[in-house]
């Protein structure tokens, strides 16, 4: 259908827009600009995915059949469950677009960013769905992590840097957002957590410091909690599904990929060395993966589907690697 085609081609363009804006360090206004084009994609897509399955009417008001729905009326038709996490993280966004002239500053970037990463994941994984558009063919999936602000919520500094209207409505806002966080799961808010550790490997490093012992200011060596995108979400289990998901819908059956297979190809192509693909959990020795980590393998997959397995098994035989090691 024209009109649908036409809907999801811009609301493609807005997603592309919302990220292109939000990780463009020069934009002061990237907090709004994202909440703006990252809800005109949802209700675009939505509305597409209502004309699929309800009809051209449904995008219409019945006593003003000149006027579409909003946003939240499309939310509401579509996810009709008002405790679903996703339904609340894009409720928030919007809440926050409709704000925008009013209480935005730049302090909501620490608040908004882990609803704005699960809304990017969300947004991905329905179009997907709904739709059968895969977004990481348009934009690259290394993208799609958001740039973050590196500044922590001090509520003393907030209430002195603004009136009191305005910082009382920051910190409300925070409050309810934390509260929900806890509530909810990762369609709602993607954890945020970086860690920094001294290393002399260079090569090892995201980012580097220097030190001069010349100084005058004396300092310690901590670990130090900071924010970045905490990007590997895929426990095994879901890699495998996602995998086989995304097979059959380009005609590859691969049923027979288990939990054997998938430790089989971790190993031969050694995920758990590359940080980018793979994050291990010191304390619980558990492993968790990255959306590259399900794109690369993916592509292996459909490059020799009928013989990848046997060929990973036996070529780790053939270096005197036990295949199908279990994973904790």
């Amino acid at each position: 259908m024209d009109l649908v085609n036409k809907l999801l081609d811009k609301s493609k363009e807005a997603f592309i827009m919302a990220i292109e804006i939000y990780n463009k360090p020069t934009i002061k206004y990237r907090v709004e600009g994202f909440a703006l084009f990252i809800c005109n994609a949802w209700e675009l897509m939505l509305k597409a995915h209502l004309i699929n399955t309800k009809g051209k009417d449904s995008i219409y008001f019945k006593d003003k059949p000149d006027r579409t729905i909003s946003l939240e009326k499309c939310v509401r038709d579509v996810f009709t469950n008002a405790k679903d996490p996703l339904r609340l993280n894009i409720e928030k966004i919007i809440e926050l677009r409709n704000t925008s002239t009013h209480f935005i500053v730049e302090e909501y970037e620490m608040i908004y960013i882990p609803l704005f990463q699960a809304c990017i994941f969300n947004f991905i994984e329905k179009i997907d769905k709904f739709h059968s558009i895969n977004m990481t063919e348009l934009i690259p999936s290394n993208f799609i992590n958001l740039t973050i602000n590196m500044s922590t919520f001090d509520e003393e500094t907030i209430r002195a840097k603004y009136t009191e209207e305005i910082s009382n409505n920051l910190i409300k806002n925070k409050n309810n957002i934390e509260k929900l966080n806890a509530e909810n799961n990762q369609s709602f808010s993607i954890k945020i957590e970086h860690y920094h550790y001294i290393t002399k490997n260079k090569d090892k490093a995201t980012s580097t410091v220097f030190i001069d012992k010349n100084s005058n200011n004396n300092a310690i060596i901590i670990k130090e909690v900071k924010n970045v995108n905490e990007t590997h979400k895929y426990k095994s289990k879901a890699v495998i599904k996602e995998l086989k998901r995304r097979l059959s819908k380009i005609g590859i059956n691969l049923e027979a990929l288990n939990q054997y297979h998938f430790q089989n190809l971790v190993r031969y192509y050694g995920l758990k060395n590359q940080e980018k693909f793979c994050f291990k959990y010191e304390a619980t020795n558990s492993y968790t993966y990255s959306q590259q980590a399900v794109d690369f393998l993916f592509n292996e997959i459909k490059n020799d589907p009928d013989n990848i397995l046997h060929n990973v098994k036996t070529n780790l035989q053939k270096n005197k690697l036990t295949p199908g090691a279990k994973e904790f």
